[in-house]
């Protein structure tokens, strides 16, 4: 179980901000809590649930306050059609999170330190940022010299029940995945409600 500072904000957004918070313990422990407590979060103002929605989004990304303001002000300067789908390709291809969801790091966090450190190539080459933005036909692999460290010494059988997301095509044998098109995911399979993300920026 999460503990210390991760996991006090764990209760504040939502078990769902980090891996190790989102399974059914986390969740019966703060319903038990509350229970307990006799106290129960009541609902907040407007402004209140759009800060609530983009901490949990921030959060859960790993980015901090002015990597993401960032993001989010240069979609919406850009006028996107769709401005929805348009955050959720700019969180979801970075490198980090790519890292995970093929299922090389069990967390966020640990495959940003896995890119830090330079086990993570991308078209053959090292790429050490984790903010690095994956295009589609892009390869993206484990460095040879790593794929043999302890790091990895469970990748095998991790690999048998990860599941890739269908933008990403993976070649477990070989510890390499292609980027075959852009990020499809229903704005209702989030965390997090992308729109109060806009209309917090908006104001």
């Amino acid at each position: 179980m999460i503990t210390g500072k991760r996991y006090k904000i764990a209760k504040r957004l939502g078990g769902s901000v980090f891996e190790k918070t989102q399974g059914k313990k986390f969740a019966l422990r703060m319903d038990a809590k509350k229970a307990k407590s006799g106290k129960f979060k009541k609902a907040g103002s407007d402004f209140g649930l759009q800060l609530l929605e983009k901490q949990r989004a921030r959060v859960t990304y790993g980015m901090n306050e002015k990597q993401f303001k960032n993001t989010v002000e240069r979609i919406l300067g850009k006028k996107s059609a769709n401005i929805v789908e348009a955050l959720i390709a700019e969180l979801e291809t970075r490198l980090d999170n790519v890292v995970y969801r093929l299922g090389f790091a069990k967390s966020r966090q640990a495959a940003r330190q896995m890119v830090n450190h330079g086990h993570i190539n991308v078209n053959g080459k090292r790429q050490p940022i984790p903010s690095y933005k994956v295009a589609v036909g892009d390869i993206v692999a484990i460095r040879e010299g790593s794929s043999k460290t302890g790091l990895f010494a469970d990748l095998a059988e991790r690999l048998k029940e990860q599941k890739i997301p269908s933008w990403l095509s993976l070649d477990a044998a070989k510890r390499e995945a292609k980027v075959q098109g852009m990020p499809k995911i229903a704005a209702n399979e989030l965390a997090f409600d992308v729109s109060a993300i806009f209309q917090y920026y908006s104001k």
